[in-house]
């Protein structure tokens, strides 16, 4: 049942039970440092913080007398799951199957887009779309639009009415697409600052200026879009990167006088903190320096990649010691096939294994919320539960199927658990999900 997080009171809530977090990054060193488990914690939730967390022993002498307390046993507290790509439009169309990428936005994705002009549709699925993130545990998302300035309105208003920390933009599209769907590199620039006007930085809500791929902007657009990024500090970019090897040779008959994908988006300032890209499977050893010299960050999308057979992205590569670059985990709806970012974790340790790296659990989970926070420079409110972070939770029951209780009873560790709930978990393993503080969404 999916509640709406404003609607309840703002007193104190106590959780208590097995809790995990980070406090360092399990690429850079071993995940026992990196992690914090804490056997029995007690997070305390005020004002949509998290005020305390730590041990049981330590905490509960210091509340008052007769407090509520909700105890989860046979789980885990989390820090909400981090979404860093997703297309909510595309929700409609999860498993439409037999297409490559640019003919699968041909025959699908163009044709449920068109749908959104009317703006009923656009709210209804946008409402659809937001609960159906908090059934999976995600309480933020970098969130891809459609080309209509009101699709992006309703996906703001969704997410506002449930108090959650949400990125998001209208696309920008001037050529390649059809009619209905294309703006002009004028109208597109002045739509999107009419909405970083109305929604950036209003409660939890922020703006990512959002060109879909540079194969669907003109140098105008992307010009515009580009000189839009420098007016308004603060605000994000978000779009494609080197999913196919049929998009990139695309990109360089459209643009011949670029060194390639990346220096695209770079020669028009849409590369840096804050810019975030999906993809990145086939990139050049220039390009991932180029990341790691820039700080742009990729979004990781194995359930898409592995549905369109787009390639394999290589996490080893990514997070080579010397030339590191941020990685969030993604689903990538609707190419993705699941909006679960448990499965998404178990799909992106498949393609490690496939590419010929190593993903551990640890490292999976760390992308999926920590490691996705910092990827979109929001570590320091997001991603964590540490004292002073929001009160964003996630809370997983590791029996939430006959099989996962008889298979967890045989795993000796805490990462053995973590890889069970990551290989064989899905939606049904979220038993509650707390936004800014307040329970949100809470199974059966």
């Amino acid at each position: 049942m999916v509640k709406n997080s404003l609607m309840n009171d703002l007193a104190p809530s106590v959780i208590r039970g097995s809790a995990l977090t980070y406090t360092g990054d399990p690429f850079s060193e071993p995940s026992e440092s990196a992690l914090r488990y804490v056997h029995d914690s007690i997070l305390v939730l005020e004002d949509g913080l998290i005020t305390a967390f730590g041990d049981a022993g330590s905490i509960l002498p210091t509340l008052p007398d007769g407090i509520e307390i909700t105890t989860y046993n046979d789980s885990l507290i989390l820090p909400g799951f981090i979404d860093c790509h997703v297309h909510y439009p595309q929700t409609q169309i999860i498993g439409a199957g037999g297409e490559a990428l640019i003919d699968w936005l041909d025959k699908y994705t163009f044709v449920a887009e068109q749908a959104f002009a009317a703006h009923d549709h656009a709210s209804e699925s946008a409402k659809i779309f937001c609960d159906e993130l908090l059934r999976n545990g995600t309480t933020t998302a970098s969130v891809f639009c459609t080309v209509h300035e009101h699709s992006a309105d309703a996906l703001f208003e969704s997410a506002h009415s449930r108090h959650m920390r949400m990125i998001a933009g209208k696309v920008l599209m001037d050529r390649n697409a059809p009619d209905a769907l294309q703006d002009t590199a004028q109208s597109g620039y002045d739509a999107s600052k009419r909405l970083i006007n109305r929604w950036h930085d209003k409660d939890r809500l922020l703006y990512a200026i959002t060109p879909r791929f540079a194969a669907s902007s003109t140098p105008e657009q992307l010009e515009l879009a580009g000189a839009l990024w420098r007016e308004c500090p603060g605000t994000y970019v978000q779009s494609h990167i080197s999913e196919t090897l049929q998009e990139i040779d695309w990109i360089q008959e459209l643009y011949p006088e670029r060194n390639g994908y990346f220096d695209v988006y770079d020669h028009y300032g849409l590369t840096g903190q804050r810019s975030l890209y999906g993809h990145g499977i086939h990139l050049t050893d220039a390009e991932w320096q180029q990341f790691h010299d820039t700080g742009t960050a990729i979004a990781h999308c194995p359930t898409s990649n592995q549905f369109l057979g787009s390639g394999l992205f290589d996490i080893g590569k990514a997070k080579q010691p010397g030339q590191p670059v941020s990685v969030g985990l993604a689903t990538d709806l609707g190419a993705g096939t699941s909006f679960s970012m448990i499965k998404t974790m178990g799909a992106a340790y498949q393609v490690a294994r496939l590419a010929g790296a190593d993903l551990t659990a640890a490292q999976a989970l760390y992308l999926a919320t920590t490691g996705a926070a910092k990827a979109l420079c929001l570590d320091d409110k997001i991603g964590t539960l540490e004292a002073g972070s929001e009160g964003d939770l996630a809370i997983i029951d590791l029996k939430s199927t006959p099989i996962i209780d008889y298979r967890m009873g045989f795993a000796n560790s805490l990462e053995e658990t973590l890889f069970v709930l990551m290989t064989m978990g899905d939606d049904r393993a979220i038993r509650a999900t707390y936004v800014a503080g307040n329970l949100a969404y809470q199974r059966d």
